[in-house]
């Protein structure tokens, strides 16, 4: 398990803005922060160097880009060995389609968000691409009508216990 990094108010602050605009400029977030820019400049470099900044993101419209229509794919794959665990998962990973791939517990083994064309290209990727590999046993569509980004992400706050009158 990856090791907590300690942030103090100043860093969830500067976190939290540029998780919602990560072009804003040093100028810029210091100034909203209320720290000198070198400072700024200082604390996003730990932040990367310490891992809690991954790097930085281009997000894409998939309907603007041909794609429109957007499935969750849950499959089920037997046996659920290391063998077939590591090619199955760059096969996916490389299909031009797949937007993110998650490993689960469960009776899934994988949960796969896709971006295609319309339906006639949905039902060509899952039986040309999943069901038709020997290890996929089962493969569930549902279709996404509606995406929503959330966050910011920031670490859970401290419990707060609630005490009782009794």
């Amino acid at each position: 398990m990856a090791e907590t990094v300690a942030l103090d108010p100043v860093d969830l602050h500067i976190l939290r803005l540029l998780q919602n605009d990560a072009r804003t400029t040093y100028r810029d977030l210091a100034a909203e922060v209320g720290i000198a820019a070198s400072t700024c400049l200082d604390r996003v470099a730990r932040l990367r160097r310490s891992g809690v900044i991954l790097g930085h993101r281009l997000a894409l419209d998939p309907a603007r880009l041909g794609r429109g229509l957007q499935a969750l794919l849950s499959v089920q794959v037997r046996p659920h060995s290391r063998e077939l665990i590591g090619p199955f998962v760059e096969r996916i990973r490389a299909l031009p389609e797949s937007r993110a791939l998650f490993h689960l517990t469960g009776p899934e083994d994988y949960l796969v968000h896709v971006a295609v064309a319309d339906t006639a290209d949905l039902q060509r990727l899952v039986v040309d691409e999943f069901t038709s590999r020997r290890e996929v046993a089962r493969v569930e569509t549902r279709l996404i009508f509606q995406q929503w980004e959330c966050g910011p992400l920031l670490p859970p706050s401290p419990q707060v216990r609630l005490t009782s009158d009794h």
